[in-house]
C-alpha cells in the first residue's frame, strides 16, 4: 500500500480542490466524500477511485481494506489537510459522479420529488435522504439548487445521492408541464392559495411529483402555475411554517404510499 506523508503531495492537492471546487468536480466527473460510514456507503452504488485512510482508521474499520489495490495510507498531518471537518474522520474518498439522464426521469418516474431554487446544502440532503426512505423513484432539481454530490449536501443526505437518481432540469415549469402531460400529478408546496395536505388526491394512478421551494422565496409562481394543485401542511402551534428539509419531508412521508 502506498504511503502520503507530504501536505504539499499533488494528489493530495487535488483532492482538496475536489472536495471545495464545484467546477472541478463537474468537468472531471468526480466527488469528493469524507468519513468511514459515507464512504463505505457510497461505495455501495459508486464507483471508488481512490481511498485515502489513516493507518488508525484501517485498523479501527475492517471493511476498508476491500478497497485494497484503491487505498492510499495517510500520515495524521494529511488527514488533517484533507478534512472537511474541523475533525478529521481520517478517511476520504474520490467518487466517479453517478450521470442520470433527466429525460429518462421525465418519460418514465412514477414517484418524483422536485427541487426548485433550494440552496441550502443541508436541505437538499435532507430531502434526498428522505426520497430515498420513502420509496421516491428519483429526484428533479432546477438551477439554483445545491449540488448533490458536494460535501455538505453528502454529509446530509448520507449518500442518498448515489443510490437515488438525481438530475438537473434547466426549466422546472417546462419539466412538470411534461410530467403533467403524461398524467403524473404534480403538487406544489406553497403557503397562500393552497388546500390543507389532507385534502390532496390520493389516488394517482399516472404518477405524483411533490414540488418543494426554497424556504425563502418559496416556489415561483410560474412552477406552482404548472403544477395540479397547491398544498401545505397545516400548523396548530407556534410558528407558520417549516424549512424546506422539514417540510419536504412531511410531503414525501404523506405520500409514500401513492
Amino acid at each position: 500500500m502506498d504511503l502520503i506523508t507530504s501536505r504539499d503531495n499533488a494528489k493530495i492537492k487535488y483532492a482538496c480542490r475536489l472536495r471545495e471546487e464545484e467546477k472541478l468536480r463537474a468537468a472531471d466527473g468526480l466527488f469528493f466524500a469524507e468519513g468511514p460510514k459515507l464512504c463505505l456507503e457510497l461505495a455501495k452504488s459508486c464507483a471508488l477511485r481512490t481511498l485515502y485512510a489513516t493507518r488508525r482508521a484501517l485498523d479501527r474499520t475492517p471493511e476498508l481494506a476491500e478497497f485494497d489495490g484503491r487505498t492510499v495510507e495517510i500520515t495524521a498531518p494529511v488527514a488533517e489537510k484533507l478534512a472537511g471537518t474541523k475533525s478529521s474522520q481520517d478517511v476520504f474518498g474520490l467518487f466517479e459522479t453517478p450521470c442520470w439522464s433527466s429525460e429518462a426521469l421525465l418519460a418514465g418516474a412514477r414517484r418524483l420529488l422536485a427541487l426548485e431554487g433550494v440552496q441550502d446544502p443541508g436541505n437538499v440532503g435532507t430531502l434526498l435522504r428522505s426520497a430515498a426512505a420513502f420509496g421516491f423513484d428519483g429526484v428533479l432539481l432546477s438551477p439554483g439548487c445545491a449540488a448533490p454530490f458536494s460535501p455538505k449536501t453528502l454529509r446530509a443526505s448520507m449518500g442518498a445521492a448515489g443510490r437515488l437518481p438525481v438530475a438537473a432540469v434547466p426549466d422546472l415549469p417546462a419539466a412538470l408541464t411534461a410530467l403533467r402531460g403524461r398524467g403524473v400529478t404534480c403538487l406544489a408546496a406553497a403557503l397562500y392559495h393552497s388546500r390543507p395536505l389532507d385534502e390532496a388526491p390520493r389516488d394517482c394512478p399516472g404518477g405524483l411529483c411533490a414540488v418543494i421551494g426554497s424556504e425563502g422565496q418559496g416556489l415561483s409562481d410560474a412552477a406552482v402555475a404548472a403544477c395540479d394543485m397547491a398544498v401545505r401542511i397545516p400548523m396548530t402551534g407556534l410558528v407558520e411554517s417549516l424549512n424546506a428539509g422539514v417540510a419536504g419531508s412531511v410531503l414525501l412521508w404523506h405520500f409514500r404510499g401513492v
